[in-house]
């Protein structure tokens, strides 16, 4: 079989043990990180808005502007890591940045503060994302891409649950300390620099390769293709239906959850999330990849519908479970289309510009939903998510038809 590549693949068993040692690597590497962040991220609402009296609005707003940053960020360095042939020196550089401005949060007096260091948290953020991405598929065997991407999520996610059960305990014991659990999410932050500084060896560039020319040049963004850019505005679509998760945990305090346990919001989702990226992935390898966009949009307006009228802990923690399931279902084969889609020696490219577009979509999504919590309260947010997850599944309908047209013209 000829893959996408242009070298002849050999296929494989897409089982754990076939994918490569380097996207484990990965893959622990961003769970680390994520045990850090998610420590600190799953109590900052709540310490924003009980503690300094930050309003819904705001929190969607800072969590809108900071995830833009990162995604501006990645455009930016996915395009460096193809002009320059070297993915893992960026990944490094963002991973470092982001560990580095951990010990600002402990040490914040004010909202103005965290703010900084939540932007600076994702600059590195941005800056890692579409060399490790790109990286990511460079090491992964085409016909295992799918699976590939799925379990560096998973262990991703597996950190993303990991990190607010650690913030749940450390609550409890240090009778609500917020500082003192954020000097403890420094730790595997640094950790995390560690493995991915000794563990992680990046490929040497096949020298059939064409070399990139400077970033962002006309005919390099021309050479992505019209399928590429399919993808990317089905993915956008889909970040307009959601929002940051964030306002999971607002929802999980409005029902009248004690603060301390309110991370547990996170620990569900993140795990409903864990464990289905690596099954949906394996299965993006085998079978038609419309149909599970479309699984992952009904699990979205499910999730939608479920969490618009919850009252109580259990009602909540099945639509948070469910928001976990879509995450799953969409996020790592999304990664895989655009690695698909896109030319080997631009993927650092079309990572950056895909995290951008999305980006800025979940900014305006976020701050839609500030504003809806405040006039109409959680019900309209999530009411109106799920609007946008039926127009979006139509949307998804419509560009079907299309690529099919376009592939029998």
């Amino acid at each position: 079989m000829i893959n996408q590549d242009g070298a002849t693949a050999t296929m494989r068993p897409a089982t754990y043990r076939s994918i490569p040692a380097g996207i484990w690597a990965l893959g622990f590497v961003s769970m680390l990180m994520d045990i850090s962040s998610e420590m600190i991220h799953a109590l900052l609402p709540v310490y924003m808005v009980s503690v300094l009296g930050t309003s819904a609005f705001a929190v969607g707003i800072i969590e809108g502007i900071a995830e833009a940053t990162a995604s501006i960020t990645k455009v930016f360095s996915g395009a460096l890591s193809d002009w320059l042939g070297r993915r893992k020196f960026l990944a490094a550089l963002g991973y470092g940045l982001a560990a580095a401005t951990k010990p600002i949060f402990p040490l914040a007096s004010s909202l103005d503060w965290l703010i900084a260091a939540r932007f600076v948290d994702r600059v590195g953020k941005g800056i890692r994302g579409a060399p490790r991405d790109a990286l990511v598929a460079d090491i992964a065997p085409p016909e295992l891409r799918g699976a590939s991407f799925g379990l560096r999520q998973s262990l991703d996610t597996v950190g993303a649950f990991i990190g607010p059960l650690l913030a749940i305990g450390l609550m409890w014991l240090t009778a609500e300390h917020f500082q003192a659990v954020f000097w403890i999410a420094v730790l595997p932050a640094f950790l995390s620099v560690g493995v991915l500084l000794l563990v992680v060896k990046e490929p040497e560039r096949p020298q059939e390769l064409r070399r990139v020319r400077m970033p962002f040049h006309k005919d390099e963004l021309g050479r992505l293709g019209k399928s590429y850019w399919w993808v990317v505005a089905v993915a956008t679509l889909f970040t307009l239906a959601r929002f940051s998760e964030a306002f999971l945990i607002l929802k999980a305090q409005s029902i009248g959850t004690p603060i301390a346990l309110v991370p547990l919001a996170l620990v569900l989702m993140s795990l409903a999330y864990s464990l289905s990226a690596y099954p949906a992935g394996v299965l993006s390898d085998k079978v038609d990849r419309f149909t599970i966009l479309v699984i992952g949009l009904v699990l979205l307006v499910c999730a939608d519908l479920t969490l618009a009228f919850a009252q109580s802990a259990i009602s909540a923690g099945f639509g948070v479970a469910l928001w976990g399931l879509h995450m799953g279902f969409t996020q790592g084969l999304l990664a895989k289309l655009i690695a698909d889609t896109s030319p080997a020696e631009l993927r650092g490219t079309a990572f950056g510009m895909f995290n951008l577009i999305t980006g800025l979509a979940l900014l305006l999504a976020s701050v839609i939903a500030g504003a809806l919590w405040d006039l109409a309260g959680p019900q309209g947010t999530f009411l109106a998510g799920a609007g946008f997850a039926a127009l979006t599944m139509m949307g998804l309908v419509m560009v079907r038809a299309r690529l099919s047209a376009q592939a029998s013209a």
